[in-house]
């Protein structure tokens, strides 16, 4: 699998937030806008990133798509906000 143009593939990295003791779904975790991601592959116009960085994007951003049997979502390189 290889991304092309200005798109990225990210793996969600599922973090576990809570809130006075009680563990927060990603539904209900209405304050954090962004989801934490690690870089799959990157398209040929992408700068700035490489494959492997661990990324904040916005989490309305992109789609999902279905890669051997594991679910990855697609993203431009406009949808991260910082790389840790």
């Amino acid at each position: 699998m290889k991304a092309v143009n200005h798109y990225i593939v990210i793996e969600a990295i599922k973090e576990k937030t809570t809130l006075s003791g009680l563990e927060l779904s990603e539904t209900l975790d209405t304050d954090n806008r962004y989801n934490k991601a690690k870089i799959i592959t990157i398209g040929n116009l992408v700068e700035g990133v490489e494959v492997g960085d661990t990324v904040y994007y916005d989490k309305v951003a992109g789609h999902g798509i279905q890669w051997k049997d594991k679910l990855y979502h697609v993203i431009k390189v406009s949808d991260i906000v910082l790389i840790e």
